[in-house]
């Protein structure tokens, strides 16, 4: 498949799970990818899987919740290929934590990699489109942004800014060129979420329509079409891989 053969794509997040999976869709449908993790053993194997499919793809190592980080990931990128025209922001962690047992350092990290790690992503690719007149950002968010979740308040919290933040600049620079749009799975078979207790899996699979989580793929797929020419007129919007835990 050729679909995103334009795209000259940076995943951060990108050595595991849903990161790792949009990194090899991309690839698969054209696009050029930098592997963005702060692992960066976990940045090369995802490559490596890019590289024996016959894709093209660079590993980079960078956490996200600082300058530093974000610049390196474009830096690559642009070294090796003139430019970014896609930004996926997906770099992320997860705790499980009452919120009266919640520090401030616990609230802080969170929020630095989520949220801030998405304006810092969004701020450096802006400037690049705008002189482009192009440019697409996903930034991937999460259904607990939408409706809340038990025992992951900061979670929700840096999800739920994620998805205002998309909105904002969608409105700011969509009649410019760029479309901001953004992705809130329901909870997905990663490592990530196996961090969680067993008592809130299963809790939470049997809230769900499906009765059952969804995969790393089904979020790459959907991320793969709001990249693509098809998803043109989708501007603002959050898509919704969640198994039917939020239906709008």
């Amino acid at each position: 498949m050729s679909r995103l053969a334009m795209h000259r794509a940076i995943v951060t997040g990108a050595g595991a799970g849903i990161g790792r999976a949009i990194a090899i869709r991309l690839a698969q449908e054209g696009a050029r990818v930098v592997v963005n993790d702060v692992s960066l053993s976990a940045a090369r194997e995802t490559v490596a899987m890019i590289l024996a499919d016959d894709g093209i793809a660079l590993a980079v190592e960078g956490d996200v919740s600082t300058t530093e980080g974000i610049e390196r990931a474009f830096l690559q990128c642009e070294g090796a290929w003139d430019h970014c025209s896609l930004l996926v922001n997906n770099a992320g962690i997860v705790q499980q934590i009452p919120f009266r047992k919640m520090e401030p350092a616990d609230w802080d990290r969170m929020i630095a990699v989520h949220l801030r790690g998405c304006f810092l992503g969004c701020r450096r690719a802006i400037d690049p489109m705008l002189n482009r007149g192009a440019g697409i950002i996903v930034n991937i968010a999460s259904q607990l942004g939408q409706i809340g979740g038990t025992d992951l308040a900061h979670y929700s919290a840096a999800k739920a800014g994620i998805i205002g933040l998309t909105k904002a600049l969608a409105r700011e620079f969509s009649d410019k060129g760029i479309r901001v749009n953004a992705v809130a799975p329901g909870p997905v078979n990663t490592e990530l979420v196996r961090t969680l207790s067993t008592d809130w899996r299963e809790a939470k699979a049997a809230q769900l329509p499906l009765g059952r989580f969804g995969e790393p793929e089904d979020v790459a797929a959907t991320v793969a079409f709001l990249s693509s020419p098809e998803a043109k007129t989708y501007v603002g919007q959050t898509l919704g891989p969640n198994c039917g835990d939020v239906m709008l």
